[in-house]
């Protein structure tokens, strides 16, 4: 019998060893369906049928290949020929921690979100809510990321239409604070990033727009008074946005003690206790820096990019509500943005309600319903 070299039989002992391994895991494939869970308690609809949580293929940071969560909510009863039309939900925020995501922990605001999202399933629409990259899947979620939550955003719709057989492939987003930045975003690219889709248009409400121009003011003494806590948690999360999407930046080197402990802390807390604790321990945001993020060569351009909203390109309607009692966006840049689409032509409709913030969201109901309904007319 023949001798095998020492070369033939270490040539041999890795190949199989290489046969022996586990195939690599192929990436999430963008609007793909992957995987269904029952949805908790807390973040199911009332009023809703058939609930579910599922997982889905999308993109993150650069494009990168993820999976993400959202949640389904169907109206009772049978669904009209061709399918119940879809209204994909773009929340506000609630964190950036796995356990903060909608689909797991429900609504922040519970009472006006359920009551928001059951007139929508009153008038006949199913529910798609998206969580975003990171939020409650592998990953840090990019917070403010337009492009990132628009491609969350559409994606889920692709996976969910294609999935579900009582969905139509018609669809609106509707947005609100964070989720009406993300709306707003989505429908810039809805078109591009949906093919087989019919989107027809979007609803935002409480959008925060140029918030770019005062995060670049940011810095020791900047602010130097105590905001409200949920004021200080928003920019608490945009630094970890800015970290996950910008590690080069070094944002930790920009801080104090004291602001490295709470950028890490917002990491994982929820916005209400993160809020509540920020208020009780009096937390100034400008003792949070030790140097200006002004020194980041080009901050602002950089932001923009990140989390500026387009002011052109939208080929479908949107509607914006805002409250002009609202103080968790900064009202003049959402009213300046509003203007700068009527400027552009941009296929805008602009209505404001004496209200704050979270009382926009239901004020502005009379308008967006039939606003909407007009869009699948």
């Amino acid at each position: 019998m023949r001798k095998l070299s020492i070369a033939a039989v270490l040539a041999v002992a890795a190949a199989t060893a290489l046969l022996q391994q586990p195939l690599a895991q192929a990436a999430p494939v963008a609007g793909g369906f992957e995987s269904v869970q029952p949805l908790s308690a807390a973040a199911t609809l009332p009023g809703s049928v058939n609930s579910q949580r599922f997982f889905y293929g999308t993109t993150t940071v650069g494009d990168a290949p993820t999976t993400a969560s959202a949640a389904v909510y169907f109206p009772p009863g049978a669904p009209p020929a061709g399918g119940w039309p879809v209204i994909a939900w773009a929340h506000g925020t609630v964190g950036i921690g796995d356990d903060c995501a909608y689909s797991v922990a429900g609504p922040a605001a519970v009472e006006r979100d359920w009551s928001y999202l059951g007139t929508w399933l009153e008038q006949g629409y199913a529910i798609v809510a998206a969580d975003y990259a990171g939020l409650g899947s592998p990953g840090e979620h990019p917070y403010l990321d337009g492009r990132v939550e628009a491609h969350n955003v559409v994606d889920a719709v692709r996976a969910a239409s294609s999935h579900y057989g009582t969905l139509a492939r018609k669809w609106v987003v509707v947005g609100q604070s964070q989720g009406a930045g993300a709306a707003v975003s989505t429908a810039r690219y809805a078109t591009a990033f949906g093919p087989g889709l019919d989107y027809r248009g979007a609803v935002a409400t409480g959008t925060p727009a140029y918030i770019e121009d005062v995060l670049t003011l940011l810095g020791p003494g900047v602010p130097p008074i105590k905001l409200s806590g949920d004021t200080t948690a928003y920019a608490l999360y945009i630094l970890n946005g800015l970290r996950t999407a910008h590690p080069e930046l070094n944002i930790a080197s920009y801080l104090t003690p004291e602001g490295r402990y709470w950028v890490d802390r917002a990491r994982t807390e929820c916005l209400g206790p993160l809020g509540t604790a920020l208020t009780s321990q009096k937390v100034v945001g400008g003792n949070l820096f030790s140097r200006p993020l002004a020194d980041i060569p080009d901050f602002h351009g950089l932001l923009h990019n990140y989390l500026g909203l387009p002011e052109t390109g939208y080929d479908r309607p949107l509607f914006m509500g805002q409250g002009l009692l609202d103080t968790d966006v900064i009202t003049p840049e959402t009213l300046r943005f509003a203007a700068v689409l009527t400027a552009n032509r941009q296929p805008l409709t602009f209505r404001t309600y004496p209200t704050d913030h979270s009382g926009t969201v239901l004020a502005s109901q009379p308008d967006s319903i039939p606003f909407v309904r007009n869009l699948f007319a």
